[in-house]
């Protein structure tokens, strides 16, 4: 039998509100400072303003509670109804035209929120009048205007930090000393996947924040899956191996009818290969064809660690370590198949030690990322001096690379 009739309608219904039950818990999961990134206590508190106040918007300001030193005086969107509303969500914000916003002595930092296209325009009128920056990604959509804005920040003895904030997670971070400590050995290898599923038909045209602001599905699918997503997993490999030595790529658009009207899509999929000056290669998938899967596997002489949601901040971390047994096993079929047996020749893994500690709320959240963390890094960098972790040698190293993939469609 088929899945109609009552009690295929029933279990359809049960699904759909099962998953709502569980977004509606998880959204009242707080969003965890994580120590050592924000300004001091005591500091004085440090003023910012978001220019651009469409979807992600409503998420920044939903994290900035947990950063205090992080004052949000005034925003700015070229939709002066939408700005309006977003300051009315958000009390003592004031909406300011851009070149006000740009010329108040109160506000340090420019938050950059602005669709990809209109990204690098922003950020360099805001550092022309002086001010630091925080790019949402892509930070540019060409490689030489990426490189030129952060020669503008370094000539202005201004900062340029980037997104993605997800380098700062737990998650992240614990894979990062993993690495350090020595868990797996020397890391000869990384596999990396981001597919998002085949957003186009999961009807992105109802999705909203929250509070109701629309998702960009057009934006999103016209920009495509390597500008919007490669930077997650090249970030944290930037922070785990350094600098990136070189890309080899691939992009192509799979199913150029996502109801875009006369916009052409962005590429769907993608894959490149990426070595790194330390030695480490990496191979990375990004697409929003493929079923969701996000798993980030780094691959020493002496083990394995991975997770599976680089969107979340608090994802568990494995450690899988080689012996001679496991190696063995993986190679017999009937075992890899049973998870009992997966089990008994330790091709599971444990946790790490490391690995971050959740509340159940937190665990089943579909996404956990502060997005406000690499706002609080930046203010760091102003009140303590050095750079944040997603400076933007980083950011233009990521966009670099995730430029060049991008563009690699024949």
């Amino acid at each position: 039998m088929t899945g109609g009739g009552f009690f295929g309608r029933a279990r359809s219904r049960f699904r759909h509100q099962l998953l709502d039950r569980l977004e509606g818990m998880a959204a009242r999961a707080p969003y965890p400072a994580l120590p050592g990134i924000g300004p001091a206590s005591g500091s004085r508190p440090i003023g910012i303003a978001i220019v651009g106040c469409g979807f992600v918007a409503d998420f920044y300001a939903a994290c900035l509670p947990a950063w205090p030193m992080l004052m949000l005086r005034a925003v700015h969107d070229r939709d002066d109804a939408r700005a309006a509303a977003f300051a009315g969500r958000n009390p003592g914000v004031t909406v300011a035209s851009l070149d006000v916003l740009l010329a108040d002595p109160n506000i340090a930092i420019i938050v950059n929120l602005t669709n990809p296209a209109s990204h690098a325009a922003i950020t360099r009128a805001a550092l022309m009048a002086g001010k630091h920056v925080y790019s949402e990604k892509p930070m540019a959509l060409d490689i030489a205007e990426a490189g030129e804005l952060v020669a503008l920040a370094r000539a202005r003895s201004l900062h340029l930090a980037c997104a993605p904030c997800t380098v700062l997670s737990e998650t992240a971070q614990a894979m990062r000393f993993a690495i350090a400590r020595g868990d797996i050995g020397t890391v000869r290898l990384v596999y990396a996947e981001l597919d998002d599923g085949p957003v186009h038909q999961m009807r992105p045209q109802e999705w909203a924040s929250p509070q109701g602001t629309p998702w960009p599905w057009v934006d999103e699918l016209a920009t495509g899956c390597t500008l919007q997503h490669a930077c997650y997993h090249l970030g944290w490999m930037t922070i785990m191996f350094g600098p990136i030595e070189a890309v080899s790529g691939f992009s192509r658009t799979l199913d150029p009818d996502k109801g875009l009207g006369p916009i052409a899509p962005g590429p769907d999929f993608s894959v490149a290969c990426v070595t790194f000056r330390s030695g480490v290669t990496a191979r990375l998938t990004c697409s929003t064809i493929a079923p969701h899967d996000q798993h980030f596997r780094v691959i020493g002489d002496r083990g394995e660690l991975f997770t599976d949601a680089c969107w979340h901040g608090k994802a568990p971390v494995y450690l899988r370590r080689h012996s001679d047994t496991t190696m063995r096993a993986e190679g017999f079929p009937v075992i890899r198949r049973h998870a009992l047996l997966r089990a008994l020749f330790g091709l599971h893994g444990s946790l790490s030690d490391l690995s971050p500690r959740a509340t159940w709320r937190e665990r089943i959240a579909r996404h956990q990322i502060d997005y406000a963390s690499g706002i609080a890094d930046l203010a760091r960098a102003l009140a303590e001096g050095g750079e944040p972790v997603m400076s933007g040698e980083r950011a233009l190293d990521v966009a670099r690379a995730v430029i060049a993939i991008d563009g690699a469609g024949s």
